[in-house]
């Protein structure tokens, strides 16, 4: 089952993207590097609650 998740950035801790991931084969928080519209830059960006 594929469940809603959070991504914040990691430099300004604004929330801007919400995706989806299949929490019974990746049960680790996910990070990735996206863009961030209020840094104008790629920056790591962490599953929240």
């Amino acid at each position: 089952m594929r469940t809603r998740i959070t991504l914040a950035c990691t430099e300004c801790k604004r929330r801007n993207y919400d995706t989806t991931k299949d929490k019974k084969a990746h049960p680790e928080r996910m990070e990735t590097k996206k863009y961030c519209p209020f840094c104008k830059a790629h920056t790591l960006h962490k599953e929240t609650k």
